[in-house]
């Protein structure tokens, strides 16, 4: 009899996580981060302090999940008060105009066991382009006694100029200040809602 009331619990358990779900971004542990190359010689990383969103996670149909996010770009931190300033000018984001740099899915791809495509519009500056994210995870949802987390980590390449941000100069040596390839870096941690 304990068996069959076990077993009734672990299938209903199963048949949960089958469910589709909505989580949160847990904002003080995520990042949203990026790096590109200065002087041709170096890399700069940098990210931003303030990552919001909401994931709708359906682990039995993975092209039915959905991602929206967004960053405050009035936090970006490189270590450097002066480039950051810099960064915030006209010249890069132009804050001002455009405090909020979002993400929102548009399909999903799965590719091997725990590797998925989120493909989506990313918008910079007002502009938006299409950009492919590859994924590892999300983990398997863990219950810390305050509820369901799980975690992933999505990686894009993407170039500045397409999204306005053309700012540059040239070196003596030959080449450029600052490189037109940017990797981002987004680690999350998910809370689900209730």
């Amino acid at each position: 009899m304990t068996r069959k009331i076990f077993l009734s619990l672990a299938l209903a358990a199963v048949s949960l996580q089958a469910e589709p779900s909505t989580w949160k971004i847990d904002t003080s542990h995520s990042a949203a981060q990026f790096s590109v190359r200065h002087m041709m010689v170096s890399t700069v990383r940098g990210g931003f302090g303030t990552l919001t969103g909401t994931v709708i996670y359906d682990p039995a149909n993975l092209a039915a999940t959905t991602v929206e996010a967004e960053v405050d770009v009035n936090t970006i931190d490189t270590r450097n008060e002066r480039r950051d300033k810099h960064l915030r000018s006209a010249d890069f984001f132009d804050v001002e105009k455009f405090p909020k740099m979002t993400f929102k899915s548009k399909s999903v791809r799965p590719v091997a066991p725990g590797k998925m495509q989120l493909i989506g519009d990313l918008t910079i500056r007002g502009t938006t382009k299409e950009v492919t994210f590859d994924v590892e995870g999300p983990t398997a949802p863990v219950n810390t006694g305050r509820g369901l987390k799980m975690g992933a980590v999505a990686t894009a390449k993407i170039n500045r100029s397409d999204f306005g941000i053309t700012w540059n100069r040239a070196i003596e040596a030959g080449g450029v200040t600052v490189g037109d390839e940017v990797t981002l870096t987004i680690d999350i941690q998910l809370d689900q809602v209730k």
